[in-house]
């Protein structure tokens, strides 16, 4: 007989969305924090859990590095962006007494790690909680995905660039793989200075710079997300 056991911390979390990517250094972070904000301008409560324990990068881009995480009954309460707590994070970033320092751990404390964020965080009532995973493929991704695997996640986002495709496909690199894998090919964001200067700066992106070239970008890449877990698109 199966026993299946309760969720815990994470009782309150409607929807649980991966995002990855092949390598670092191609805006895997960014769209973790991004897709976050554009859910949160829609109206829903989001929460991210930072697990790049290569660079926790979201509490920068958040403006947010610094900040103490407390301890309750129930676990770590994670730090929240705005006034109205819509959008709260958890990061190892926030562990660390210096946000450039490096995590030289082995694998075994870092799954440790991973297992406890999943488990020990009390993040309340979410309607959407957004897991920026380690860059490549590690033990780490396998934890992850064996301790989340009780709570039926929605599914993952792989962020590519088409470099990262030379090999197989020419330009278009990423909506091909898509195709070629049988998955939906959720868009592609344009490189824009002012998304840069905006994670530079801790800004919302989403709120500041509705005229860039990849605003209408993300926000219909969050728009998708949000159609598939509506009961009109379930």
């Amino acid at each position: 007989m199966e026993v299946v056991g309760e969720r815990g911390n994470l009782a309150g979390v409607g929807h649980i969305l991966l995002v990855l990517s092949g390598k670092g250094g191609v805006g895997k972070s960014t769209v973790s924090t991004e897709l976050a904000l554009a859910l949160r301008h829609a109206g829903k409560k989001v929460g991210i859990l930072d697990v790049d324990l290569c660079g926790p990068s979201i509490p920068q881009m958040l403006k947010v590095q610094g900040k103490g995480v407390h301890q309750c009954d129930s676990g770590w309460v994670p730090v929240f962006v705005d006034q109205d707590k819509s959008l709260s994070l958890m990061s190892i970033g926030f562990l660390l007494e210096k946000p450039d320092d490096a995590v030289v751990w082995r694998g075994p404390k870092k799954n440790a790690l991973i297992k406890q964020f999943i488990s020990d965080v009390t993040w309340g009532e979410l309607d959407f909680l957004i897991v920026d995973m380690p860059p490549g493929t590690s033990d780490e991704h396998i934890s992850t995905v064996e301790s989340l695997r009780p709570y039926k996640p929605l599914g993952a986002v792989l962020v590519t660039t088409p470099q990262e495709c030379t090999n197989l496909f020419s330009k278009g690199g990423g909506e091909e793989l898509a195709r070629h894998a049988g998955v939906p090919f959720l868009g592609c964001v344009p490189l824009d200075p002012q998304l840069t200067q905006s994670l530079e700066e801790g800004r919302d992106f989403i709120q500041e710079f509705p005229k860039s070239s990849a605003f209408p970008a993300l926000t219909y890449i969050a728009q998708q997300i949000l159609d598939r877990t509506s009961p009109q698109g379930s």
